[in-house]
């Protein structure tokens, strides 16, 4: 059977959905090699706290030790809307999220905005980008 074009828009929009709630889950489980997993090596994240960049793999895996230091055990990581457009190999999706940071011995919600930029390798989508940003406050 052939598929239509919204068809396949839909099954890689449902792969990407289901690689960002893996991923979403290996952070609250604090699995590392489930975080890396289908990341690109030269992978690119512009996050909020500094560096102001992080390029490559092994600079993407430093950062996540600032987010479990000042994250409640077990760390809370959820996805609160999630939207994914999906190309032939190009997809990104853009989603709001929540987590709990402490800061100063205070646990307080942190509400931001992820955008992830993805490939599609050999077949299989890769996270290539992430851009985490939260509103600016006056």
């Amino acid at each position: 059977m052939v598929s239509t074009e919204r068809e396949v828009d839909n099954k890689d929009a449902a792969e990407i959905r289901k690689l960002i709630e893996v991923w979403a889950g290996a952070v609250r489980r604090k699995d590392m090699p489930g975080i890396l997993q289908h990341h690109a090596q030269g992978f690119l994240m512009f996050d909020v706290p500094p560096p102001l960049y992080s390029k490559g793999i092994a600079a993407y895996e430093k950062t996540w030790a600032l987010f479990f230091g000042s994250s409640p055990e077990p760390p809370k990581f959820e996805i609160r809307e999630l939207n994914i457009t999906a190309g032939a190999d190009v997809a990104f999706a853009s989603a709001l999220m929540r987590c709990i940071v402490i800061e100063h011995g205070r646990a307080s919600d942190l509400d931001f905005r992820l955008t992830i930029g993805f490939r599609k390798i050999a077949g299989q989508w890769i996270f290539v980008h992430e851009h985490h940003s939260i509103p600016a406050e006056n």
